[in-house]
């Protein structure tokens, strides 16, 4: 994927964060951890960033377990989770594809994200690949559901989805997505094609809208040496930047 889309999708998931008191981000994710440095940078630095893998930008001292408390006392505001598969009702496979015990693929594993699922309010999907192999009419196995019976205690759930193509809301009562935007060189008709489920969308829907001249200066400048201690390859294909 190219800076300029790369940057796209930063913003993007920036504007999801404001107002979040805190938001945590977990392993391996470089871009969700880019836009939360920026959305603190842009509040003024109101916003409590918890990243995972980061000696500056973590308060924790036991990893995950910390990350987890945290959750269950509604400390956290938004997070982001992925799936090898994601499909229309939100759920999300990080298990494996075919039948257990005999996957024809296996996938990192849960950990603990149908946990947090159920916990934080604003969870953000994101997955760079826009394919119906990822994007799929129902997951293969439900490591994580989107949505619970009315009775069960659920604060928590599925805020969006972002991908490589466009962003997608999720309306909870409902319980579909619906096309918010489509990126730059992406249209509603492509983003069709390459999506396996189904999904709401009105006549008219706009493009995502990139970041203004002083929100890339504040990612391409502070913002890029900070992430670089945590993802130092990422900041340098991105931004030629060492860490701060």
């Amino acid at each position: 994927m190219d800076g300029a889309r790369t940057e796209l999708l930063i913003g993007a998931i920036a504007r999801m964060l404001e107002g979040c008191r805190t938001v945590a981000i977990g392993a391996s994710s470089p871009i969700p951890g880019a836009a939360a440095l920026l959305a603190r940078a842009r509040s003024g630095g109101r916003m409590r960033v918890l990243m995972l893998g980061s000696r500056k930008h973590n308060a924790f001292t036991d990893g995950g377990r910390e990350l987890f408390d945290c959750a269950a006392q509604g400390r956290i505001d938004a997070f982001f989770l992925g799936g090898g598969q994601i499909d229309g009702a939100a759920n999300i496979n990080l298990v494996g594809t075919g039948e257990a015990p005999r996957w024809t693929q296996r996938f990192p594993g849960s950990f603990g994200s149908a946990y947090l699922y159920f916990l934080i309010p604003r969870v953000i999907l994101f997955r760079e690949e826009h394919t119906p192999r990822v994007l799929v009419p129902k997951v293969d196995f439900i490591s994580s559901p989107g949505t619970s019976a009315p009775e069960v205690y659920r604060p928590g759930g599925p805020h969006a989805l972002v991908t490589g193509r466009c962003v997608f809301d999720f309306d909870k009562a409902t319980r579909r997505f619906r096309l918010a935007s489509v990126h730059e060189g992406e249209t509603p008709a492509g983003i069709r094609r390459e999506t396996g489920f189904d999904y709401d969308e009105t006549d008219s829907i706009p493009q995502t809208a990139p970041l203004g001249v002083a929100d890339l200066e504040l990612l391409r400048g502070r913002v890029a040496g900070e992430i670089a201690e945590t993802y130092p390859r990422f900041a340098a294909a991105l931004f030629g930047r060492q860490a701060a």
